[in-house]
């Protein structure tokens, strides 16, 4: 049993560990301050992220990174069309006792064994390897020759898709998509982060990256942001946002039901407290506020939600219906803290 002064220092510490992981990676990365928060925030709160970004963003380099800085075991997998689900969760092999000679089938784990997966262009895969690693995220586990197979915690997989090139590619299905925590879109460096990135990936330098945490101190963190208490008003405020996105609903903006196909479901409103427990505890707070639920809307909801054609044709993306969305909900805690009374 913890107490809440137990949790208090808890989260003091993970506030520091935080600003010791980002300094840390400052030695290798560039910019990529969003990017950076959000993997960071899906790590405590024990989910996944989906990376959308064009190639040559350092998005291997910012994963090798913070594998290392929070002493955590990392393995790589570059998606491809003929890529089997037993090249991501392991295989049977047939071998024979030296002595004995019986045969017996021993198991040999496949990459998904780590702690830090990063799944490269995981839409270059046909839909039966794809669900092999989804159902690996959902279950924390593979089953092969009727034995099931725990993967070691923490278990985190970070997939990235390329936004160009599309032709040849297989899609996630949106309840594929649905298993992500965050959809994070990875963007340009600005000028003056392009010129320091060109300074120090040009030179002779190696920086050695510290150890900041290791993976029973992540653990321990997941559970103790698990214990943040959410008040009812921050919840509300979810609800009210997620409820918001579908157009079926009586209390839909008249924008979402002419422009929206279909909304998010209840998984989203869980990952925006989960979430938004995680992003209070990272900034060393001990309560979640609707500014850390607004905050961490983009992310959440951009894969969840479906536009439809006459919100496609006049240009729109899910994330400029999602803004005018943040505008229409109230973000007002006293109206939401009377409903709650």
């Amino acid at each position: 049993m913890t107490n809440e002064a137990d949790d208090v220092q808890a989260v003091a510490r993970l506030g520091k560990a935080r600003d010791a992981i980002v300094t840390e990676l400052r030695k290798t990365i560039v910019g990529m301050d969003d990017v950076i928060d959000e993997m960071m925030i899906a790590i405590f709160a024990r989910g996944h992220c989906l990376l959308v970004g064009v190639p040559g963003l350092a998005k291997t380099l910012l994963v090798s990174s913070l594998a290392q800085t929070m002493s955590l075991s990392f393995k790589r997998i570059q998606f491809t069309p003929d890529l089997m689900p037993s090249d991501i969760t392991g295989t049977e092999l047939l071998q024979e006792d030296p002595e004995t000679h019986e045969r017996k089938f021993k198991f040999l784990e496949g990459p998904v064994f780590t702690n830090l997966l990063l799944a490269d262009e995981i839409n270059r895969t046909p839909p039966k390897t794809q669900a092999a690693l989804l159902e690996a995220m959902q279950e924390k586990q593979i089953s092969s020759g009727g034995v099931d197979y725990k993967l070691e915690e923490p278990f985190f997989v970070l997939a990235t898709q390329n936004p160009i090139e599309q032709e040849g590619t297989y899609p996630l299905p949106e309840a594929q998509l649905d298993r992500f925590l965050f959809n994070v879109m990875v963007k340009y460096p600005s000028h003056g982060e392009e010129l320091d990135i060109m300074r120090s990936v040009t030179s002779d330098d190696e920086p050695e990256l510290k150890e900041v945490v290791d993976g029973a101190s992540i653990i321990e963190f997941q559970h103790v942001v698990r214990r943040i208490p959410v008040a009812d008003h921050v919840f509300e405020y979810a609800a009210a946002i997620v409820r918001a996105t579908r157009p079926d609903q009586p209390e839909a903006p008249e924008f979402v039901k002419k422009l929206m196909a279909w909304g998010a479901g209840p998984r989203a409103s869980l990952n925006l407290i989960l979430a938004g427990k995680a992003r209070a505890a990272l900034r060393g707070r001990c309560h979640v506020a609707t500014e850390d639920i607004r905050e961490l809307c983009l992310p959440i909801l951009r894969h969840r939600i479906i536009p439809n054609f006459a919100a496609r044709s006049e240009g729109m993306t899910p994330d400029t219906l999602i803004t005018r969305l943040l505008e229409e909900v109230p973000e007002d805690e006293k109206l939401y803290k009377r409903k709650c009374g």
